[in-house]
């Protein structure tokens, strides 16, 4: 079976999405396709069909394929938990915990589950698409690569390099790349082509061919910047934005340091009568907000602490006494608790940190974590939920007989006496439309977008897009 891999020249160049619209592209051509990540670091996991945890993109990138998300399609994902260590996820499960000095020495222990997964999805399926992660002209990370061109040599697949010509240097980036890479792995790659590009594509002719004679690798064409992308999932936390404004409710939710499964978020966004605000390190929260959204985080004392570096803390219990209502999610709903407690220390120090005091519960923290798709109903609303549940700890208490849902007739989460502040395990949970809009309803704001239609028909989009300016043909034709 035939397989292709996408390279960047960099982080956040567009190769995700790229993936995506091929993808979509490619299954409209008949062929059973399916996306490949070798590599991932990110803290916006999915729970797939076999009951593990693969990166966002992939997720969507699966949904672009007309796939259930699998553990095959993301065999090894890294969570960063502090600025020098993450959690290593192989296949869906918690491998262990490393500092980013000793992954090295960890990584050849991976290229063979890697490779395992691959090779499943490639007897599978008539084409699989390859996404690179981060830059094959790290070569400072070269030895024991699994994401990039050690992967590509391994497996055989040839390789595509994408530049981005937004950030500008797209020239440089392209023919740099060839300069520092080793001859075997310059062999691999078999053409490259431009992404992001604003304004008429006419304009860069010459340096494309400019790049084109130099590396002698052939161009498969120049994608414009593809705008709607705003309305699919985002993965990178470097994407996260809020909404133009307008809307008549205002919604701020925090950027915390490890902040996780910020796609969560992504349905509010595309409401008109919502305004979303990310409130970033050094912002207050604003004072008109009616809703504060405490979000999933990879670390959750360690980020407790951030919110009160901020002075976040103040800010929220500002706003309850305005009469303002809050919303914690998986780790912001441990925040919302009277304390966090960590005895093994599975997120960090062992310790035990007070929270913020809204709800009566407690968390503790344990080695299990729980991976499950959920479908609920919200207690409030009666409305049908479903989404996802990734989290360590268990969280119990007084308010726990207030449940924001029930769970198969259990209840799952805690509202406070007056309902104003509410906590939940529930990722994914805004994705349906009955429950967003009663959700919404119930604060005053109307619900006209129809979310999973809305990514669905973005996807269509993407594909066109990619139709229109790549030489996609001429991409399948090169998978082998």
């Amino acid at each position: 079976m035939k397989a292709l891999m996408i390279q960047g020249c960099g982080s956040n160049v567009g190769k995700s999405l790229l993936v995506a619209g091929l993808c979509r592209a490619a299954r409209r051509r008949g062929l059973s396709v399916a996306p490949f990540k070798p590599q991932n670091m990110s803290n916006n996991a999915a729970v797939t069909v076999d009951g593990g945890e693969i990166g966002r993109a992939q997720a969507l990138q699966a949904l672009a394929s007309g796939l259930e998300p699998h553990t095959d399609m993301n065999p090894v994902l890294l969570k960063p938990e502090t600025d020098t260590g993450a959690q290593v996820v192989v296949q869906g499960k918690r491998l262990s915990t490393v500092r980013a000095k000793d992954y090295s020495a960890l990584k050849p222990q991976l290229l063979d589950p890697v490779l395992e997964s691959f090779h499943r999805l490639r007897a599978a399926h008539d084409l699989v698409i390859v996404e690179g992660a981060g830059s094959p002209a790290e070569v400072n990370l070269r030895q024991g690569d699994i994401a990039n061109m050690g992967f590509a040599r391994a497996a055989g697949v040839p390789v595509v390099l994408v530049g981005d010509i937004d950030r500008g240097g797209v020239i440089a980036q392209i023919v740099g790349t060839q300069a520092v890479l080793d001859p075997d792995d310059v062999g691999m790659v078999a053409g490259f082509v431009i992404n992001k590009f604003r304004g008429d594509p006419a304009l860069f002719d010459d340096g494309y061919r400019l790049i084109s004679a130099r590396t002698g690798w052939r161009g498969f064409g120049v994608v414009p910047y593809f705008s709607d992308a705003l309305k699919l999932p985002a993965e990178d936390a470097l994407d996260l934005g809020g909404t133009a404004g307008g809307g008549s409710l205002k919604v701020a939710c925090l950027a915390l340091s490890r902040i996780a499964n910020f796609d969560d978020l992504d349905p509010l966004k595309l409401e008109p009568s919502v305004d979303l605000t990310m409130v970033r390190g050094g912002q207050v929260i604003p004072g008109d907000t009616a809703l504060v959204i405490l979000p999933g985080s990879k670390s959750t004392r360690g980020d407790l602490a951030y919110l009160r570096k901020q002075g976040w803390d103040v800010d929220i219990a500002g706003h309850v006494r305005r009469g303002g209502h809050v919303l914690g999610i998986c780790g912001g709903y441990q925040m919302l608790g009277k304390a966090i407690a960590d005895p093994d220390g599975i997120e960090g120090a062992p310790g035990a940190t007070p929270g913020l005091g809204l709800l009566d519960v407690t968390t503790v923290m344990s080695a299990d974590k729980r991976l499950t798709r959920t479908e609920a109903l919200h207690v409030a609303t009666g409305a049908p939920m479903h989404g996802y549940e990734i989290h360590i700890g268990r969280t119990d208490g007084p308010d726990r007989a207030r449940p924001f849902a029930e769970v198969e007739g259990h209840p799952e989460g805690a509202v406070s006496a007056d309902g104003r502040i509410m906590g939940s395990y529930l990722h994914g949970m805004f994705s349906g439309d009955k429950f967003r809009a009663a959700f919404l309803n119930r604060l005053g704001a109307p619900s006209t977008t129809h979310y999973g239609a809305t990514v669905e028909a973005t996807l269509d989009k993407l594909a066109d897009h990619l139709e229109a300016h790549l030489d996609i043909d001429g991409l399948i034709e090169l998978a082998r």
